[in-house]
């Protein structure tokens, strides 16, 4: 049975990415190793192989059994026999051979449909295990993009600091110029040593926290966490996506067809135990062989053959009232079935209105974030240039570097929440690929 376009990348771990022989990892090469090397789909795969193998109709008990059985045995016997014609037979040690043989066959005929119920819950459980399939790729992809984009959003905080770190260099440069010639005294000189240290550790503490999101990666990508990969990429966010059409995807969320087919199952439950309190009717035919062996006795030689065929009947009559009380709890798995399908729906239109909520309110920031940011590389440019000609102090030098790593800060963080939202929303829309 063909199954989900997504096992298809998920079939092709031989032709997976070497992350070794590359210069840079993309998104989408990214995705391929996750989905490739992914543990979790790979028992969620094993799920899928169990319920198509079980998808049968010989598991559902439509096809015939077919049983032979042979049996020899040896016999030792003493005989000591009385005929009515007078004759008496007696003997010590008599040996006996008894073979039996027989091929049996036995086919339902009728059992109130719980062989086409039991087929079609089989069908069903088969498909739900699809569906688990396609929820945990579409978990993965989203793991894997969001794993992505923060090392992405980390390497670009780096690059404000190290902006701010080439502004604060310059001005120890001006000063120690300045110093030369007279025109600085120490304190200046100390500020502006202390000011650039303490944007070093910020970039060696960046450095950490960048190593640490890559390893992370790494672990979504199911590869050796001390393995080297290079991301070079910017956060590219979709505003296109409108919250009355994720909500209509809803319907195709992976979860929520899970469900439905959980119901279908549970429903096909209840008809299967409601069978078991209808006769069963079995066809049966089959061949027989029967040749006994004696070298003492008055019957020295019986062997009979020929085929069997008749019809069985299995009437339940009284069982303790099992069969009644197992059909009412399949009736409440239905019913739960269906509060549990409520459940993930709510849940999943109010995390999706949530994630929108997010998403507009970081898209609608945007355009003003990344002003901001432009402006306060700007007027860090232009307070440098200023000090440079002494028109400006060192503390206004140092507030010009603060806005323009909070600016950077905020812009990047923004793209990042908006890209996440809209992350999470196609995945619950059932639209990663």
């Amino acid at each position: 049975m063909k199954k989900l376009s997504y096992l298809m990348i998920f079939l092709c771990c031989l032709n997976s990415i070497d992350i070794h022989a590359q210069d840079t990892l993309r998104l989408s090469e990214a995705v391929s190793v996750a989905l490739g090397n992914s543990l979790s789909l790979q028992l969620v795969n094993n799920n899928l192989d169990i319920a198509e193998i079980n998808n049968n109709y010989g598991v559902a008990g439509g096809l015939p059994v077919v049983t032979a059985n042979v049996q020899n045995n040896e016999q030792i016997t003493s005989v000591n026999q009385k005929l009515n014609t007078g004759i008496v037979i007696k003997r010590r040690n008599a040996t006996a051979n008894i073979i039996n043989a027989n091929v049996t066959s036995n086919i339902i005929l009728y059992n109130a449909g719980r062989i086409v119920a039991t087929k079609q819950r089989l069908a069903q459980l088969s498909l739900l295990s699809k569906d688990q399939l396609n929820s945990e790729v579409q978990a993965v992809i989203a793991a894997v993009s969001i794993g992505y984009y923060d090392v992405v959003r980390q390497q670009n905080f780096m690059r404000t600091i190290d902006t701010s770190i080439a502004a604060s260099d310059k001005q120890l440069q001006l000063i120690k110029v300045r110093q030369q010639v007279g025109l600085a005294n120490n304190a200046d000189l100390f500020q502006a040593q202390i000011d650039l240290n303490v944007l070093q550790q910020s970039r060696l503490a960046q450095e950490l926290i960048i190593s640490q999101a890559k390893t992370g990666l790494l672990r979504l990508l199911t590869l050796p966490a001390d393995s080297s990969i290079i991301i070079n990429d910017t956060i590219f966010v979709d505003g296109q996506l409108m919250l009355t059409d994720i909500l209509t995807g809803l319907d195709k969320n992976a979860d929520v067809l899970a469900a439905e087919k959980l119901i279908a199952v549970n429903e096909l439950r209840v008809k299967e135990i409601g069978a078991q309190r209808y006769p069963t009717v079995r066809g049966i035919a089959g061949y027989n062989f029967l040749r006994n062996n004696a070298s003492a006795g008055q019957l020295l030689l019986n062997q009979n053959f020929g085929p069997v065929v008749g019809v069985g009947v299995a009437i339940p009559i009284y069982n303790g009232s099992i069969f009644k009380r197992q059909k009412d709890v399949a009736r409440i798995d239905v019913r739960s079935a269906g509060l549990q399908r409520e459940t993930i729906v709510q849940n999943l239109r109010a995390g999706v209105v949530q994630q929108y909520q997010a998403y507009t309110n970081s898209i609608n920031q945007l355009d003003s974030a990344a002003s901001n940011y432009t402006l306060s590389k700007k007027l860090l440019d232009l307070t440098l240039l200023r000090y440079q000609y002494r028109q400006a102090t060192i503390l206004e030098v140092k507030s010009a570097q603060q806005s323009f790593e909070l600016s950077g800060f905020r812009l990047v963080n923004l793209s990042f929440a908006a890209k996440a939202a809209e992350i999470l929303l196609k995945q619950a829309a059932n639209l990663l690929q």
